[in-house]
């Protein structure tokens, strides 16, 4: 089973058995308590919105960062109205599961991370391919940390759900 290929960083593996244990509509409101907990945009990033990639993917303003600590460790931020919970839940889900995760291990995340959770019960197609965009960029920028800054950043490709392409 994948399941068992593709360990998962602990951080993200607690949010995912959270999410398989819960049924239903509790999905949805585990999914809006992420999202009222997401953290703003860093100071640094303030009028920066250039330095924000896009994932254009998604039709709600959607805007992610990465840096790499001292210890090589990922860290993302995300600008997300704050009209748009369910966006904001999913972007606060990657942040948080992949928070202090090695570029490797961001890279193995499994495009398939939102189906785990069983959020495929209770959210449309097109939701669920929004979150797969987003964790395709956060898997570019990723690799974009790896890279020495001449080298141009490689698209990451991720899987898509018949019948949607954005979160929005």
């Amino acid at each position: 089973m994948a399941e068992q290929s593709t360990p998962l960083p602990p951080r993200m593996q607690k949010i995912v058995e959270m999410f398989r244990q819960a049924e239903g509509r509790d999905k949805l409101e585990l999914l809006l308590d992420y999202s009222a907990s997401m953290p703003k945009v860093p100071k640094t990033f303030t009028g920066k919105r250039d330095d924000l990639e896009a994932v254009h993917e998604c039709a709600t303003p959607l805007f992610v960062y990465a840096e790499r600590n001292e210890d090589g460790k990922m860290l993302y931020g995300f600008d997300v109205p704050e009209v748009s919970p369910t966006v904001r839940g999913f972007a606060a889900i990657l942040g948080l599961g992949l928070k202090d995760a090695t570029p490797e291990e961001v890279l193995r995340t499994p495009g398939d991370l939102f189906f785990r959770m069983g959020l495929h019960k209770v959210l449309t197609p097109q939701r669920l391919n929004g979150s797969a965009a987003l964790l395709g960029h956060m898997k570019r920028l990723a690799v974009r940390e790896m890279q020495p800054e001449s080298v141009p950043n490689p698209p990451a490709p991720f899987p898509m759900v018949e019948g949607g392409g954005d979160l929005g």
